[in-house]
């Protein structure tokens, strides 16, 4: 069965790149440029896995992951946050909001791969 992760990341680079890296690897990429716009995919599409951008314009990676967290059908969906801000307070900012783990950038596709593949196969 084909494991579906959903971007939610502002920069376009950094989604072609995480795409073709996972998509590489098998898996099946959506791709959202901003927090409504991943809120609504995420609702509609029940991905395996997000990955979500911490800081993004308008609605943050932050407030996605507490409402991700609050909705009964996604609060069991794996979220992996990403950003450049790799501070010891930025990182447990991200993980109490309910992220499971949190990735800082730049960060090695490999790592990512075998982070999401540890988080997909746990959930499967």
């Amino acid at each position: 069965m084909t494991r579906t992760v959903l971007t939610i990341e502002d920069q376009a680079d950094i989604r072609r790149l995480i795409r073709m890296t996972l998509e590489f690897k098998g898996f099946r990429v959506l791709e959202a440029a901003n927090g409504p716009e991943g809120l609504q995919l995420a609702r509609s599409q029940q991905p395996d896995l997000i990955l979500l951008d911490v800081m993004m314009p308008g609605m943050d990676g932050l407030t996605v992951s507490q409402t991700l967290a609050s909705d009964a059908a996604l609060q069991q969906t794996p979220v992996i946050m990403l950003s450049a801000l790799g501070t010891a307070d930025a990182v447990q900012a991200g993980l109490q909001t309910g992220a499971r783990a949190y990735l800082v950038k730049p960060f090695s596709p490999w790592e990512l791969v075998a982070l999401v593949d540890k988080l997909t196969a746990a959930t499967a």
